[in-house]
């Protein structure tokens, strides 16, 4: 009977022990949880106070801090809280560079590239304006859309990355840079054919053979060449094939 008092009695503590853990456990999730938001929320709020002490100081360099911290959307608004203060100063051209490429690095490129393009338009002899203008030219490349889509941005990154190439050909950007544009073409390839099968596909023979032979003058060397070609014959034939009998002869023979 002993025994069987030990056995139950260490099974009752043993559950409790196992209860306990488990409170304990949850408790610890939920404590981190809480320590978590509360440091979020003070950091914020803490930010919050830094932007709107006036102090100039304080906020370039808390928007450094948050820089090397790699934070990067609150240092950039950092960044900009502080550069009003800095206009015509010495700093002015670095706190819009660090701003923009804060931007940058968060991948907000449509912002950074506004930024990067007011800074090289503003700061041409800064020391910052090659790195400027190699991030909008990658800004305009992160912008530009598949080959499913319109291709203007595409055409713009290219101009981009050909302008940096050609200002700053000792670059060591240049030959990656070389290969975007080579990759950017391929897009535009790709679009002007989707473009002519697009009128193949919905039966269109007459204005698919007019696509198709613009998208070999416009670009000879592109990768479709031998699916152009063959789509060229076939919306040939068809279109005699559903043509009046008077126009089949001459379409046979085009």
């Amino acid at each position: 009977m002993f025994c069987n008092f030990a056995r139950l009695y260490c099974c009752i503590n043993y559950e409790r022990t196992r209860v306990t853990i488990k409170i304990m456990r949850k408790f610890t999730v939920n404590l981190a949880i809480v320590v978590a938001v509360a440091t979020l929320l003070f950091s914020c709020a803490g930010l919050g106070q830094i932007t709107k002490s006036g102090d100039p100081e304080l906020i370039y360099s808390t928007a450094l801090k948050l820089y090397n911290a790699e934070k990067w959307n609150r240092a950039s608004d950092m960044f900009d809280a502080c550069s009003g203060y800095y206009i015509g100063s010495e700093r002015e051209d670095s706190i819009a560079f660090f701003s923009a490429r804060s931007k940058f690095k968060h991948r907000d490129y449509h912002e950074a590239s506004v930024g990067f393009d007011e800074f090289r338009k503003k700061f041409g002899r800064s020391q910052f304006i090659e790195d400027a203008e190699a991030m909008y030219a990658m800004c305009e490349y992160y912008l530009a859309p598949e080959p499913t889509r319109d291709q203007t941005l595409t055409a713009k990154a290219i101009v981009s990355l050909s302008t940096f190439i050609e200002r700053y050909p000792e670059s060591t950007r240049v030959e990656a840079f070389q290969e975007i544009i080579e990759e950017l073409k391929g897009r535009l390839h790709d679009r002007s054919f989707l473009n002519a099968y697009t009128y193949f596909k919905i039966e269109k023979y007459k204005s698919a053979v007019v696509a198709f032979k613009n998208a070999l003058k416009e670009f000879d060397n592109t990768a479709h060449r031998e699916e152009i070609m063959y789509y060229i014959v076939v919306s040939n034939y068809r279109l005699a094939h559903h043509s009046v009998f008077e126009k089949q002869a001459d379409r046979y023979m085009a």
